[in-house]
């Protein structure tokens, strides 16, 4: 791909706005981001909150600590210390910053001031409204389609900033539309890579230092170094580990950042750090794995534009996947081989639901891993799952597609039953 084809600088523009830090589960990152700019445009503390939130915010946020909280979990916990302590010029890494003064101040708000959370029927998975009020006086913050994505603000009865695109917020990003398997393939062979190596060196820093943390200190349920202890060291289970880690840190409070891929840290770990740990093992120079890096980032960024950013599918099955095809390009394939190995591996695994953001991610990102490394070694051996078994298409794109399908339309009612489930 040439640097004056259009999709070129796209690609580039498409990694540039996926890959960025966040500190903290991003539900829960987004809610305390809103809370911040709440208290921002309030200009004092409040003296009580509401919280309206879509189904798959609540769900992604009922399970998962909360970092910079001293441990807590949930939505009002994301709400206060957003309120109390967070910076809303820092986006995705908000509460970043939260000092100790700031924690216990987090704990007393919580204490004194009600925080009312109201479930709100909304045609986006992703959509959380803070409104705050100081005796007659409110602020109020939406965010709606992803999750820094502000549609309104409002103080009192004005109407300080409206997006008039608030039914299709995803305008605000570059079109993904221009993505494809070759496409991808071809841009990772021929970009300049003074272009992409700040975005893709820093995803690397930032997520090979929290999975080392995951590794190394007592995180949830520990699943990357529970595979290490029981299921040998080879390549294969050492990149699971690697990603399961970081998962394993990030679902407990750890407070490292991470960039992510598709709005999620999970997701921007499992599509990194299999493929790191495979240049790794094979001592692949890093201008090879700064390639493949792109190709399993675009390949989950394309997949989750047609699922959306939230599901009853699971988005580490996507980045899973992804990770395979990564690898795959790591190790020289063309891309026939790379399109049969996300067939292979999507067609395999991509059953697994969402049921919210907590340590049994890290399992599931190792289930993905494997999927995704095994759809590649089918193809190597020329075991490849056919068009017309199940979901799988005629080629990689039309799987993509029905699997787009599956995750947005054909899955609704599983993630309802799932929001009942879980609220009850």
């Amino acid at each position: 791909m040439e640097k004056t084809d259009s999709r070129y600088q796209l690609y580039i523009n498409i990694l540039k706005e996926e890959l960025v830090p966040a500190m903290g589960c991003t539900e829960p990152i987004c809610l305390a981001y809103a809370a911040a700019k709440a208290r921002e445009v309030l200009g004092t503390m409040p003296d009580r909150v509401e919280v309206l939130a879509s189904g798959n915010i609540i769900k992604n946020v009922k399970s998962v600590i909360v970092p910079n909280t001293n441990g807590m979990k949930g939505i009002q916990a994301a709400a206060a210390v957003g309120i109390v302590a967070g910076d809303a010029s820092k986006a995705l890494e908000v509460i970043a910053n939260v000092t100790p003064e700031q924690k216990k101040e987090t704990e007393d708000f919580l204490k004194a001031i009600p925080i009312k959370v109201k479930h709100v029927d909304t045609t986006e998975q992703l959509d959380v409204t803070i409104v705050a009020f100081k005796g007659e006086h409110r602020a109020e913050v939406r965010i709606s389609g992803f999750h820094t994505n502000i549609v309104r603000i409002q103080k009192d009865e004005k109407i300080l900033f409206q997006c008039e695109s608030i039914s299709k917020p995803s305008k605000k990003l570059t079109d993904r539309s221009c993505l494809s398997i070759r496409g991808i393939v071809d841009f990772a062979d021929s970009v300049d890579i003074t272009d992409i190596k700040e975005v893709i060196g820093t995803q690397l820093k930032y997520n090979r230092k929290i999975s080392d943390e995951g590794l190394k200190n007592n995180w949830g349920a520990n699943i990357g170094s529970t595979l290490l202890k029981n299921c040998g060291c080879d390549v294969m289970t050492k990149a699971r580990a690697r990603a399961a880690a970081g998962s394993d840190a990030r679902m407990n409070g750890c407070e490292l950042p991470v960039i992510i891929n598709s709005g999620s840290g999970n997701q921007g770990l499992t599509v990194s750090m299999p493929v790191a740990t495979y240049a790794e093992e094979y001592n692949i120079d890093d201008d090879r794995l700064y390639r493949a890096l792109v190709v399993s980032n675009l390949t989950a960024i394309h997949q989750k534009t047609r699922i959306g950013r939230l599901s009853a599918y699971c988005g580490a099955v996507s980045a899973g996947c992804a990770a395979g095809c990564g690898i795959a390009y790591l190790l020289g394939e063309p891309v026939e081989v790379i399109e049969h190995t996300l067939i292979n591996s999507v067609s395999t695994i991509s059953g697994i639901i969402c049921d919210g953001a907590k340590s049994s991610c890290a399992a599931k990102i190792a289930a993905s891993v494997e999927a995704g490394i095994m759809g590649y070694k089918m193809c190597k051996d020329g075991n490849n799952l056919e068009s017309g078994d199940g979901i799988i298409g005629t080629d990689a794109e039309d799987t993509i597609k029905n699997v787009g399908l599956l995750g947005s339309i054909g899955m609704r009612s599983t993630d309802t039953e799932i929001i009942d489930i879980m609220t009850k």
